[in-house]
């Protein structure tokens, strides 16, 4: 066997770890953040959300970043938040 063979090998296991490491961690996470944006694009005025806190919510006033959002049945309880905190959408719910 010559000598530089040994070394092929070696790069190609590495080649074919960090493949493997790419198709398991990297590209779903990359998935996730795609899905991500389009629900958080897809948000109007009205929807029913669930945020990263485990609160449900209704979307009355949105800006850029910010979304105003009404909890509970008390009409006063609104709270602004960040888009990138919520985590579901429900578009069947509207007032």
């Amino acid at each position: 066997m010559p000598q530089g063979s040994g070394s092929w090998l070696m790069i190609l296991i590495y080649v074919v770890i960090i493949g493997g490491f790419y198709l398991i961690a990297i590209r779903p996470q990359k998935k996730r953040e795609k899905e991500h944006q389009a629900l958080i694009a897809s948000l109007a005025v009205g929807d029913s959300i669930l945020t990263t806190s485990g609160f449900y919510g209704v979307v009355i006033d949105m800006t850029d970043d910010i979304v105003i959002v009404e909890f509970g049945n008390n009409k006063n309880c609104r709270i602004p938040m960040q888009r990138n905190a919520i985590v579901e959408v429900d578009k069947g719910e509207t007032e």
